[in-house]
């Protein structure tokens, strides 16, 4: 069982490379999450670290990225790569942000956490 799709962005409000905050709607609570597009693709995730399970942004819709354009979490420096959200240096090396499925039509983002 899925949750129906529900509104995250305008497409407009998304560059190539930049990571954003949108919310939703999970079990009647709301979640937070971070998404990116990265070379065209829009892609989204639980804003969750898995080191300890913090929100990766400093500030609401603020996220620190490296030189290369990778995200990084604000509390303990974790490094994750922007195409599929694996830590690839800190403390959660090998672990990966969960993944939220994204649909882009008529210029808005939308999301879909499968059950």
């Amino acid at each position: 069982m899925s949750l129906e799709k529900q509104f995250l962005l305008n497409s407009s409000d998304l560059d190539d490379g930049q990571f954003r905050e949108a919310q939703m709607q999970h079990n009647k609570r709301p979640v937070w999450l971070i998404v990116t597009r990265q070379s065209g693709a829009v892609r989204a995730w639980f804003n969750v670290c898995p080191h300890q399970g913090r929100s990766l942004n400093y500030a609401p819709d603020k996220f620190l990225t490296d030189p290369e354009g990778q995200l990084v979490c604000a509390a303990h420096g974790a490094v994750f790569e922007p195409l599929n959200g694996l830590c690839i240096n800190g403390p959660c090396t090998g672990a990966s942000l969960k993944a939220i499925e994204t649909d882009e039509r008529d210029g808005r983002i939308y999301g879909k956490i499968a059950e």
